[in-house]
């Protein structure tokens, strides 16, 4: 891949050589003659490293170094002369990968660009491991839904803004009718398939601040920010009406459906994280006591 460089320079002499030997070497080179041009060229490319002069006038190298760590995703490395008034550490403070003294040999900076972007690439890769980590840990590896554990971490979080704001906050619980006997019937490798299309059906059900979880086993949990009781309501409606309309097909020629029993309520200034979880539970097996295949909403206390 070629890596894309800005070049930032007042010396018209050194840019234009410089340029020419990144060019020379292989790199996608943009140049300008000061830190505003720079800036204005930063809302079009999007290089790899910026190689910036210390001394310009109006904004100095370290002040776009600073501007550069703040709002894009580049390395920098600083050139400034040996009389320079300026210190290793001033640029390294100021978010610089590197520093290089003028005059300086070109095949150092082919070798110090080379090293800042290979330290630069191991740091995202690394980032984009322990990002994948994290997730890891937040998700059920079955139905891709979020887990127990980020569920109460949500629910307090919303419970929070919820304190703050006084913005209405919603809570479904949806428990999967005799899903043992359909896993004694089918095998656990088809109920694994039941699960999965739960997740999928509940996931396309919601909005962008909507999150669902599975709860445990066979019961799911879905958090509805900004929502009132009646529409979470709908919301378990619609979910309840898509499954209605899935069929599995267990073996060859068999096909089933599976129903759910959902519970609604709406958080209160009186609930507690116990309180609220536990009304959302209640209103769902008063929805498996009257018959299964429903809902049950439970209004403010």
């Amino acid at each position: 891949m070629t890596i894309s460089v800005l070049l930032v320079d007042d010396d018209i002499a050194v840019k234009s050589s410089t340029e020419e030997f990144l060019e020379l070497s292989g790199f996608n080179v943009t140049s300008a003659s000061n830190a505003e041009e720079a800036l204005d060229l930063l809302n079009t490319v999007t290089p790899d490293i910026v190689i910036t002069d210390i001394m310009m006038q109006e904004m100095d190298g370290l002040e776009l170094t600073q501007y550069i760590k703040k709002n894009h995703d580049a390395a920098v490395i600083v050139m400034t002369g040996y009389s320079a008034d300026y210190s290793y550490e001033e640029a390294v403070n100021a978010g610089a990968s590197d520093f290089i003294f003028k005059p300086f040999r070109f095949e150092e900076l082919d070798l110090r660009i080379k090293r800042v972007i290979q330290e630069v690439r191991l740091q995202r890769e690394h980032a984009k491991m322990v990002k994948k980590l994290e997730e890891l840990a937040i998700t059920d590896g079955l139905t891709s839904l979020y887990n127990s554990r980020h569920f109460f971490n949500q629910v307090k979080t919303e419970m929070e803004r919820y304190t703050r704001y006084l913005h209405p906050l919603s809570l479904l619980i949806l428990d999967i009718d005799l899903f043992k006997n359909f896993n004694d019937t089918w095998g656990h490798l088809e109920g694994d398939k039941v699960l999965i299309a739960m997740g999928e059906i509940i996931t396309c059900c919601l909005r962008t601040n909507d999150t669902a979880y599975r709860y445990g086993g066979e019961e799911f949990t879905v958090i509805l920010p900004e929502t009132r009781l009646e529409e979470a309501c709908l919301v378990g409606e619609r979910i309840m009406g898509i499954l209605s309309e899935r069929r599995f097909t267990p073996v060859p020629g068999e096909s089933v459906t599976v129903t759910i029993s959902i519970g609604v309520t709406e958080f209160s200034q009186e609930d507690n994280l116990e309180s609220f979880i536990k009304r959302a539970d209640e209103a769902m097996y008063r929805s498996k006591k009257a018959g299964r295949n429903r809902l049950t909403c439970l209004p403010l206390p």
